[in-house]
This record gives C-alpha cells, sequence and structure tokens, in this order.
C-alpha cells in the first residue's frame, strides 16, 4: 500500500509538472502542441489528482483539487460550465443558514459560561488595536507594491467604455458607528450584517452573565448545544464543500475564459505578489515569533482559506475558520469573538487590494496623486472597507465611493471589471487568513493558547 501511494504521488508530482509547463509554454506562444494530446494529458492529470485526493482522505486536498478538476471543466467545456452556479450557490445558502447562530451560540455561551465580562473589554481593545496596526500596514504595501509596478501608466481606454457610476458616498464615522447597533435582529440577520449580530450576542451574553444561577444555566444549556449542533451541522456541509469548489471555479473559468488570465497581467500580478508580500512579510513572520508549529498552522487554516479563494466570498469560509482555530488550541470564547469582529474591522486583503487600486484607477486617469494624497486616501480606506469582507465583490462598491470622494472618475474601474473575480479570491483568502491569524494572536496575548492541541492538530476526514 506504501508504495502504491509512493508512486501515486511521484505520479502526480510528475504529471502536474508537466502540465504546468505545457501550459505556460503554450499561453505565451513558445510552442504548439497538439491540442487533443493536451487535453488528454490535462484530463488525466486530474484523474491522477483525484485518486490522490481518495488515498489522502483530507478534506483540505479534495477541495484544492477541486479547483484544479472545476478549471479543466469549465475551459473544456464552458458552455455546460455556464450553468453550474447554482450548485456554489446552494453551498453558499445552506452557509448562511449557519453563521447567524453559530455566532449567537458561541458568544453568548463564552461570555456568559466563563461569567468574565473583563475578558470580553480585553479583547475589545486589544482586538481593535491589532486589527488596525495590520490592516493599515496592509494598506502601506499596496500602496507601495502599485508605486513601484506602475501598472495603470500608459494604460489607454477604449473610446466605447463605459464605466459604472458610483452608487454610494463613503461612510461617515457616525454612519459606521450607528450601523454597528441593530435595529432589530431578525433584520440583522436577513441582512447578513454580522456585526450586528456579534454586538447583540454580546450584550444578550453580558445580560445571560448577569443574571441568577436558575434562569442562567438553561440558557448556557441552550446556546452550549446550538453551537455544538451548528458545529455538526458545518461538519455535514463541508462534505458538499468540494461540489461547491468545482462548479464555482468552473462557472468561473466557462463564463471569463482562459484569456482573462492574460488580459491586465501587469495588474492583478502587482495584487498577488503585494498579497503574497504581506503574508511574508507581516502574517507568517508573527506566526514563527510567537512559537506556533507552523506546518500545523498552514494546514489549520488551508481549509478555510482555499475555500474562500474558490468561493470569493469570506462568509463562506467562517464556520470551518471557527471549527478549526477551534481545533487548533484557541479557546472558543476568543474564536467567537475575534473572527465575527475580525469580518469588520480585520480586512487584510481588501484593504491593500483598495488602496492598489485606487491608486491604479489614478495612474489610468493620469492623475499625479502625491504622497500626502495618498496617504490621506489610506485614512479614508480605513473606514470605507469596515463591513465588506462578507459580500462576494461588494469591495467595488467601496472603490467606486472612495474614488468619488477623492474626485477621481471613476470610468477605469471598468478595466478592473473583467479580472476582479480573480482578484476577490486572492484578497478575501487573504481576509480568511488574517483572521484566523488574529484569534492565536489574541490567544497568546491572553496566554490562553493550547500548544499541545496544536501540535496534534489533523485535517483528515
Amino acid at each position: 500500500m506504501k508504495k502504491y501511494s509512493h508512486s501515486l504521488n511521484l505520479a502526480c508530482i510528475i504529471i502536474s509538472s508537466i502540465t504546468i509547463l505545457i501550459f505556460a509554454l503554450t499561453s505565451y506562444k513558445f510552442v504548439q502542441i497538439d491540442s487533443v494530446f493536451f487535453t488528454s494529458l490535462r484530463i488525466v492529470n486530474v484523474i491522477l489528482l483525484l485518486l490522490f485526493a481518495i488515498n489522502s482522505r483530507s478534506l483540505t486536498i479534495w477541495i484544492l483539487i477541486s479547483i484544479v478538476a472545476g478549471a479543466e471543466f469549465g475551459f473544456d467545456l464552458p458552455e455546460v460550465a455556464k450553468n453550474m452556479q447554482f450548485l456554489s450557490d446552494i453551498f453558499l445558502r445552506l452557509i448562511k443558514t449557519i453563521i447567524a447562530p453559530l455566532i449567537f451560540a458561541t458568544l453568548v455561551n463564552g461570555i456568559a459560561g466563563h461569567n468574565d465580562l473583563k475578558l470580553i473589554g480585553r479583547l475589545g481593545w486589544k482586538s481593535i488595536l491589532y486589527f488596525e496596526i495590520v490592516s493599515t500596514i496592509a494598506l502601506v504595501i499596496g500602496l507601495v507594491a502599485i508605486n513601484l509596478s506602475k501598472a495603470g501608466v500608459g494604460v489607454v481606454l477604449p473610446a466605447v467604455a463605459n464605466a459604472p457610476e458610483a452608487v454610494v458616498k463613503a461612510h461617515s464615522w457616525s454612519g459606521f458607528l450607528l450601523n454597528m447597533f441593530p435595529e432589530n435582529i431578525v433584520k440583522s440577520v436577513f441582512e447578513g450584517n454580522i456585526l450586528q449580530v456579534v454586538v447583540f450576542s454580546i450584550i444578550f451574553g453580558i445580560a445571560v452573565a448577569k443574571i441568577g444561577e436558575k434562569f442562567r444555566s438553561p440558557m448556557l444549556r441552550f446556546t452550549g448545544s446550538l453551537a455544538e449542533a451548528m458545529f455538526k451541522f458545518t461538519n455535514i456541509i463541508m462534505y458538499y464543500a468540494p461540489v461547491a469548489v468545482f462548479a464555482a471555479i468552473a462557472f468561473t473559468i466557462g463564463q471569463l475564459g482562459m484569456d482573462v488570465l492574460t488580459s491586465l497581467l501587469k495588474l492583478l500580478a502587482t495584487l498577488y505578489v503585494a498579497l503574497i508580500a504581506f503574508l511574508l512579510l507581516v502574517i507568517f513572520p508573527l506566526v514563527l515569533a510567537l512559537k506556533i508549529p507552523f506546518k500545523k498552522y498552514l494546514i489549520a487554516v488551508s481549509e478555510p482559506a482555499s475555500i474562500a479563494f474558490a468561493t470569493a466570498n469570506s462568509e463562506s469560509a467562517l464556520p470551518a475558520a471557527l471549527e478549526s482555530m477551534e481545533r487548533f488550541g484557541v479557546p472558543r470564547e476568543i474564536v467567537a469573538f475575534v473572527i465575527p469582529t475580525g469580518y469588520s474591522f480585520n480586512l487584510d486583503g481588501t484593504s491593500l487590494y483598495l488602496s492598489l487600486a485606487c491608486i491604479f484607477v489614478a495612474q489610468v486617469a493620469g492623475v499625479d496623486l502625491s504622497i500626502g494624497q495618498q496617504v490621506a486616501m489610506c485614512f479614508v480606506l480605513m473606514l470605507t472597507s469596515k463591513g465588506v469582507a462578507g459580500v462576494s465583490r461588494a469591495s467595488l462598491v467601496v472603490l467606486l465611493g472612495t474614488l468619488s470622494s477623492f474626485g477621481l472618475p471613476t470610468t477605469p474601474v471598468f478595466l478592473i471589471l473583467g479580472i476582479d473575480v480573480l482578484m476577490d479570491m486572492a484578497r478575501t483568502t487573504v481576509n480568511v487568513i488574517g483572521n484566523c491569524t488574529a484569534t492565536i494572536v489574541m490567544a497568546k496575548w491572553e496566554n490562553a493558547f493550547d500548544q499541545k492541541k496544536a501540535e496534534r492538530f489533523t485535517n483528515e476526514i
């Protein structure tokens, strides 16, 4: 059996490497390969990867291979793939049913169950401080990256270009603060406003912590049971995740085609390099400095990150992130507070993208922004980016509003639309990784991280 596994692993590496090499060479027209042969090679590669997934028994492996299989299906059968989005929408709908009760149950149980209201206060100011520092670093990295690459300089807009109109204005501080507090919790759940659900759950948890034991115990049993049921619910839905990921990637490739990978390549490459730089310069050194088992950390974040990448939606990865971080050694009360709060305040990937995209638009429009103006834009983006991580492609709306507030033209934004789905996949992934890492930082800061649990972590199904 071990010999079979070793041979399969070796075959996957060799065939995948050859496939990637041929794809790169043919894309840049360095060589010409018979299309039938190349298609057959790619199909064989997918089959080998599927056998590898069956042998590995890892949900993360299944999800990653579903991305490859979906891309192949969308490329070979684009007309069929264009009608497959409903399969991924099923997954998103099921996930959305979990989010509100899961946040409510875990937060209320964490606050009232430990009866430590000081913990919530400490987590509140520590989380906000950490979020703002890291998000600001992300904004700066985005500015530096686009100023170095100058991806928008020299781009000529087609005369027939029709740009989307700016449909929102930049948020005011008062408007943002007002929107934090729910006027109707059912409405908040219906609209998917995570921050309002978090605020309601925190206040409700504090209220439960302050009532007598006679009334608190039944509520704790209820929220504890609800949380466990929601985690089991999540486990069941996650078995469907590879199908949803396959359909999402197939639809994207079928709709846009592989040509989208080469259009606006400089802008796309700038974003991906900047996001990778953020991970390598900020997130990963932070993990190493905290003496977290790095390989286990990568395994722990890989599942929620791969779901976020495939669906371009942070919400879809939230249940997996909550469960994964708890199994990794972060106490439930910290996970339940930090990750949902981070969905509104800790948008590392989105922050980086927005600063990069704003300067790109200015470069395309021929507007020379001073360093002072770019710094001022960073401060505005710190505000306007809040609360958009859970909504797919909502960053475009924020981008338009920010551009309008600075008097920049919105016409160049249409250039981004063609590749926005690919940009959204990357920035959403970094959002999720950033929030997962934030729970570890807070747990370490509170001296509550379970190192032994982290060292034993596994993602097998």
